[in-house]
């Protein structure tokens, strides 16, 4: 399919990749990535006589479009951050260049399902800067007074559990919360289960699988037996508050979360929480990969400088630093035993969960059709759909928006 993407029109729009009108390096980063690479950057030991390195935040919401746009007007610049969900898209379309053989190495020292986000059919297109997944966060002192030490890591029991967590909540309360409007915790119920999500070379949904279809039903119950309230987030006032007060025992996310709870909640709550990673039918479960990695965009003009940027970003030194600036968790597994982030209670459940990561379909529509899933999910809570309408409604929604992949495919073949 990159092939044929590449025969559009839309790659003249490179042609001007390199031309920045100065000798700067220039470096895309979002959000609290942007605020502190430039401290990165400064004690970076670059090499005399070489480009001045530059670097331009954009806000989150903004970059996915920005990135659309500049390679549509032949503006990237030499270097980027770009979300682990993104890289099937920007490689689609001739956006960004493959990893050298020459920086390989740096992809060794890291998890395999973020690695694996970043490679499509064997190739590498990026290289994980920080990564994240999401897990469970709970409250300690809700579960020892239902009678367990942490959440189990089996569906029944876990189920079992939420039971006695709610019984000891009072009424009113709840065990978990599952906002409808958010898809992560569908699609970690969804890989835990093992559902391969799309088929046919990910021309075509695969919802209507027994193992997704076994994640819709568990998902569902959890409604239907009154575990978790049926509201999307913007019903949740305050999460903190409603966690601290126990209307709520668990709910699902990921590392940014840590420093949120240290400085939202109350000291005395402090030692009342954990994490703790998914439970699956028989046992850990899955979770999504996430995170940001560095590419490289296609036709700048100063690829190897850009690449050797990339390398020193990811130098241990580095990355331990740009973890004490950030709290991010690094993506290098070196760094996590540098930093002690193996021995925190609170974060070692997260190397654990990246463990058993696995990455989503790596399709430009990817984010598209997991929305479409959600909204269906949702109607399927609310009574609308039993779970087999529900896995047939989404595999149609799924199989619309595949169309042109499906044609694309056709056309390479026929080529």
């Amino acid at each position: 399919m990159t092939g044929a993407l590449a025969a559009l029109p839309l790659t003249g729009a490179l042609a001007g990749c390199g031309a920045r009108g100065d000798d700067a390096l220039t470096v895309w980063a979002m959000g609290n990535e942007a605020a502190s690479l430039p401290d990165l950057v400064a004690a970076l030991d670059w090499p005399a006589g070489a480009p001045p390195i530059r670097v331009q935040a954009l806000p989150w919401s903004a970059a996915h479009a920005k990135l659309l746009t500049g390679f549509a007007g032949g503006s990237l610049p030499a270097v980027g951050q770009v979300g682990n969900s993104w890289i099937a898209e920007m490689a689609a379309i001739g956006a960004i260049a493959t990893v050298p053989a020459a920086a390989e190495p740096l992809l060794a020292d890291q998890f395999a399902a973020v690695v694996d986000t970043n490679r499509i059919d064997g190739q590498a297109w990026a290289i994980p800067w920080y990564v994240d997944t999401r897990l469970q966060f709970y409250r300690k002192d809700m579960f020892a007074r239902a009678g367990h030490a942490a959440p189990p890591l089996e569906w029944d029991a876990w189920k079992r559990a939420l039971h006695d967590v709610k019984r000891v909540a009072g009424d009113g309360n709840y065990a978990l919360l599952l906002p409808l409007n958010e898809f992560e915790q569908l699609l970690t119920i969804a890989l835990s289960s093992g559902a391969r999500l799309l088929r046919d070379e990910g021309t075509r949904g695969a919802f209507s699988d027994p193992e997704f279809k076994a994640a819709l039903a568990f998902y569902k119950s959890l409604f239907d037996e009154g575990l978790a309230p049926v509201v999307t987030a913007a019903q949740v006032s305050n999460i903190w508050n409603e966690f601290a007060r126990g209307w709520f025992s668990i709910f699902t996310s990921g590392p940014w979360t840590i420093g949120d709870l240290r400085s939202r909640l109350a000291p005395a709550m402090q030692d009342k929480w954990a994490t703790a990673p998914n439970p699956g039918p028989d046992g850990i479960g899955s979770a999504a990969p996430g995170g940001s990695s560095l590419v490289v965009f296609a036709g700048n003009g100063n690829s190897s400088m850009a690449w050797d940027l990339v390398g020193r970003l990811l130098a241990p030194e580095t990355q331990l630093r740009f973890h004490r600036l950030t709290g991010n968790l690094p993506a290098r597994r070196s760094v996590w035993q540098q930093a002690g982030l193996a021995r925190d209670p609170i974060v070692a459940p997260f190397a654990a969960q990246l463990d058993r990561a696995t990455a989503v379909p790596k399709v430009p529509e990817w984010e598209r059709i997991v929305t479409e899933m959600q909204v269906v999910a949702e109607r399927m809570v609310r009574g609308q759909f039993s779970v087999d309408q529900a896995a047939r409604e989404i595999d149609a929604r799924a199989d619309r928006l595949l169309e042109k992949r499906r044609w694309m495919l056709d056309k390479a073949r026929a080529a």
